[in-house]
């Protein structure tokens, strides 16, 4: 994380909106305040590591997941789709081990950082976020190939934590969604003429 100085916040705000941002004010407008603010945050965004504290009955589950153009993403996919995706892959793993979602990081590559592309991605992420109580607390960004990467973390009570090893016969299984919706649609993406048959937008 980095401290920003209020020179160049002036700078950006002045910025037309098809301009490319600098690290610098590229964290300062669109990182700041996503999500909802936790008490339990003692330092957030802006300095070079963030401070939480971690109730004495609970334990801390930590998971990130990483997305790159190209790998797990088309190129040209809008900003919010992939925000509200990177949340959600990372969501999903906090559920998965039976913890609440509170914080997150952010990492971004980004080829040229334009305002325009940044306020979609940080309003989505930001929406997001705040439907279930997670706060960003830090990140980095960089010039270069379009990759974005989240660590998340949740809390659950002690010894509480639902690991993959603990699955025996009889357990009950849960999934989210339609299984097999996003090979289809990746599908769809690549292949015009599927998604037409299918009429799928």
């Amino acid at each position: 994380m980095l401290c920003v100085s209020r020179r160049l916040v002036e700078t950006q705000v002045a910025n037309p909106a098809n301009s490319v941002l600098d690290e610098f004010s590229l964290i300062q407008t669109y990182c700041r305040e996503i999500g909802v603010q936790h008490a339990d945050t003692l330092l957030g965004v802006g300095d070079d590591a963030a401070i939480v504290r971690v109730p004495n009955d609970m334990q801390l589950a930590v998971s990130v997941d990483a997305m790159v153009e190209g790998t797990h993403f088309e190129h040209n996919t809008a900003p919010e789709k992939l925000a509200a995706k990177l949340m959600a892959v990372n969501l999903s793993d906090m559920a998965a081990m039976g913890a609440v979602p509170k914080w997150a990081t952010i990492a971004l590559s980004l080829p040229e950082p334009g305002q325009a592309w940044m306020e979609a991605f940080s309003q989505s992420l930001h929406n997001v976020a705040s439907q279930y109580r997670v706060e960003l607390i830090g990140g980095d960004t960089t010039r270069g190939p379009l990759s974005m990467s989240m660590q998340i973390l949740g809390l659950l009570p002690l010894g509480k934590g639902l690991s993959r090893t603990g699955a025996k016969a009889g357990d009950d299984v849960y999934v989210s969604g339609i299984l097999g919706d996003a090979a289809l649609a990746l599908c769809c993406l690549r292949n015009a003429d599927l998604a037409a048959q299918l009429d799928v937008e």
